[in-house]
């Protein structure tokens, strides 16, 4: 009974948003795209639904039709939720559904930010996570194959977010295998405001630096080919090995201890920033960082989502090839793609 009222509320709400939003003018040019939330009702969610319901991650022109999912315990939260975007009025919602359904939550879904995981518990090992996620995305990824367009967009936020997006793509068997990403533009943006301020110059004007490997204190932040305004720029060996690397690898901690909370924020962001770039392209002066099933560039084992420095244009991505790998570097690859071998490993019955 249960699930009967919740998909039900879903209908109605969908046909009422309808209703309430009308006709926009201006925006109503182009058709509305739908665009799913998992976690719906969680702090990342909450971060990244108004903003998407403004036309920050598609533009002030793209109505769109939002697909909130979470667990039946957060129903009622989400409707809160729910409640909240009706009363913004926003011109460019054309449409909620709210649902605990996935089948329901992923119909004709043409971008998904997979933000809702399990998140790691006190002695929880990280075998026991990706015990526990497999589950999740692995249903997850059924649905999608099932239901969603065959041209959707995915990005994996919830952690262990490569991995999880490795199990989340195995179940796919209808859509290219490239649609499925895992978030390390975080990592990348972290990356980019400590390299500003070393220098004294703005984010905007940091270019060329990636993050590769794995999202995890493992990850790789590489900056051997960084420009600053236009030219090459480069900070002190030491600074980079003793206070930018760790920064950057341990800062989700750091701002957990400082909040008692995750970096929800700057995490719903930076799934807005890669799908934005994913859309609109990256400039031919610059690239950026997505985890992308590994096509065996820089001696990654092909099928691993691994983070590597990406160019976009069209809606396509492509690894950025023939940037120099030093020693120091290649000490740091390894110790990630070994991380990301063991958890495919452990995940392994996951894949067959």
């Amino acid at each position: 009974m249960q699930k009967y009222l919740q998909n039900t509320f879903a209908k109605q709400l969908n046909k009422a948003s309808f209703a309430q939003f009308g006709h926009s003018g201006h925006a109503n040019k182009k058709p509305p795209v739908r665009v799913a939330i998992t976690g719906a009702a969680g702090q990342i969610g909450y971060s990244l639904i108004f903003r998407i319901a403004s036309g920050e991650m598609l533009g002030p022109n793209q109505p769109v039709i939002l697909h909130l999912i979470d667990l039946p315990f957060a129903m009622a939260a989400l409707n809160g939720v729910v409640m909240e975007i009706q009363d913004c009025a926003f011109p460019l919602v054309k449409g909620i559904v709210a649902t605990d359904n996935q089948a329901v939550g992923f119909k004709n879904v043409d971008y998904a930010l997979l933000v809702g995981a399990k998140p790691r518990g006190p002695g929880m090992e990280r075998g026991d996570l990706l015990k526990d996620n497999g589950k999740i995305f692995t249903e997850t990824g059924k649905h999608i194959n099932e239901h969603a367009s065959r041209d959707i967009k995915v990005v994996v936020v919830g952690n262990p977010c490569n991995t999880n997006c490795l199990i989340l793509a195995n179940q796919i068997k209808d859509i290219p295998k490239e649609n499925f990403t895992a978030m390390t533009r975080l990592d990348h943006n972290r990356a980019q405001h400590q390299l500003a301020d070393k220098l004294g110059v703005h984010t905007t004007d940091i270019r060329k630096i990636a993050i590769f490997g794995n999202h995890s204190p493992t990850m790789v932040p590489y900056i051997d080919q960084m420009t600053a305004k236009n030219h090459k720029a480069t900070v002190d060996q030491q600074w980079v090995s003793q206070t930018f690397i760790p920064t950057v690898q341990q800062r989700g901690a750091e701002i957990i201890k400082a909040r008692k909370l995750s970096s929800a924020a700057s995490a719903g962001n930076a799934a807005m920033n890669h799908i934005t770039t994913w859309v609109n392209g990256t400039s031919e002066s610059d690239f950026t960082s997505m985890a992308i099933p590994s096509d065996g560039s820089y001696g990654v084992p092909k099928g691993l989502i691994f983070s590597f420095p990406v160019s976009v244009k069209n809606g396509k991505y492509s690894i950025v090839q023939g940037l120099p790998i030093s020693p120091f570097y290649q000490g740091l690859l390894d110790k990630t793609i070994k991380e990301l071998v063991d958890e495919r490993n452990a995940v392994d019955h996951l894949l067959k």
